[in-house]
């Protein structure tokens, strides 16, 4: 068996590809429901009503969405340039440390700014840490050869570790009885509910626009152009022209800050302080989203939805049929794999000698 290049991949199977991995990995979750005893259909139902069935459903689907659209972006504008950021997680964490630590811990310091001036200043703070905990691992890619799969990956680990540092120490609330956690944001420096008496807030807008902005940065623009130039062949970009080293640099300090963004969000919009976890993974289920968007950063807004509203709606089902809430991890895995192979054979055909 070997796979042979297609030279044209046909309109209808790039339509049918995701529609047959969906199709595959409803099949495969549903071997599993029934090996788990429930019933197939009733299980399914549960899960779309737990997820979008209501008012409140999606509310809260949203409400996970929105750090999953920002890690999503942060992988994918990574990804393009070859740049494979896994990351996100440690720079979504440095990202809500800053915030907590440009938006908490300035009473008594005199520092008297305009809340308005200090949100901004905030949100620079968390790109810009998220961004520099990116830098260092792309200049050793850059300069050294060294694999940025294996720095970015074990600087999570080390700054969960600075963070439950700073939460027993300099960050702690000493009202908090106790409970590692860190002060809270002033009141002034929250994000605002985007629909009355729901988790949902202005963040999701944020998400959006930030989308659509990365999109028009990738179609429309030169240091758009360079990525994908990089992405493709980066001795042939640098032999047309292109600085490899200057590209690496600037998408790593994009891809951060938006994975840094993701923290503050999280914590100026659902939590208001900063704890340990924060995040359920965000940052490497952003990897899934990117993937399962293709790399499109408009994509990247139905993917994060998706895959949110499967986390939420496995979570009614579980208790009203008893099936694990692990098989909504089993169904995105098994999504993204599906998509994946499917992908591939529009691209290729599959030869058997």
């Amino acid at each position: 068996m070997r796979l042979e290049k297609r030279t044209t991949s046909s309109r209808l199977a790039l339509l049918l590809a995701p529609l047959g991995a969906i199709a595959f990995t409803l099949l495969i979750s549903a071997l599993l429901v029934l090996w788990a005893g429930a019933p197939v259909g009733k299980t399914y139902s549960l899960l779309l009503q737990g997820g979008f069935g209501s008012v409140f459903a999606f509310s809260e689907t949203l409400t996970r969405a929105i750090p999953l659209m920002l890690t999503g972006l942060a992988a994918t504008v990574a990804f393009k340039s070859r740049l494979f950021n896994i990351g996100a997680e440690g720079q979504l964490y440095m990202g809500a440390m800053a915030a907590v630590a440009v938006g908490g811990l300035h009473n008594g310091t005199g520092l008297a700014l305009h809340p308005a001036a200090l949100f901004v200043l905030m949100m620079l703070a968390a790109a810009l840490a998220g961004a520099l905990l990116l830098l260092g691992p792309a200049l050793m890619k850059a300069k050294l050869g060294v694999d940025e799969v294996v720095t970015t990956l074990l600087l999570n680990f080390i700054v969960l570790l600075l963070v439950s540092l700073m939460l027993d120490g300099p960050m702690k609330d000493p009202t908090a009885m106790g409970w590692p956690q860190s002060v809270a944001l002033m009141p002034e420096l929250e994000l605002s509910k985007l629909i009355a008496q729901t988790r949902v807030h202005t963040g999701l807008l944020w998400a959006c626009a930030l989308s659509v902005g990365l999109w028009a940065l990738m179609k429309y623009t030169v240091l758009g152009f360079d990525i994908r130039a990089v992405g493709a062949n980066a001795r042939a970009a640098a032999f047309a022209g292109v600085s490899v080293t200057r590209t690496v640099v600037l998408v790593a300090m994009l891809s951060g800050a938006l994975a840094g963004l993701a923290g503050a969000i999280e914590v100026a919009g659902r939590t208001s302080y900063l704890t340990l976890d924060m995040s359920p993974g965000y940052g490497y289920t952003g990897i899934v989203i990117a993937m399962l968007a293709g790399l499109h950063p408009l994509g990247v807004m139905a993917a994060s939805v998706f895959v949110a509203g499967v986390l939420v709606g496995a979570d009614s089902m579980s208790r009203a049929v008893g099936v694990p809430t692990f098989i909504a991890d089993v169904i995105v895995a098994t999504s993204l794999i599906s998509v994946l192979v499917a992908t591939l054979l529009t691209q290729y055909r599959v030869r058997w000698k």
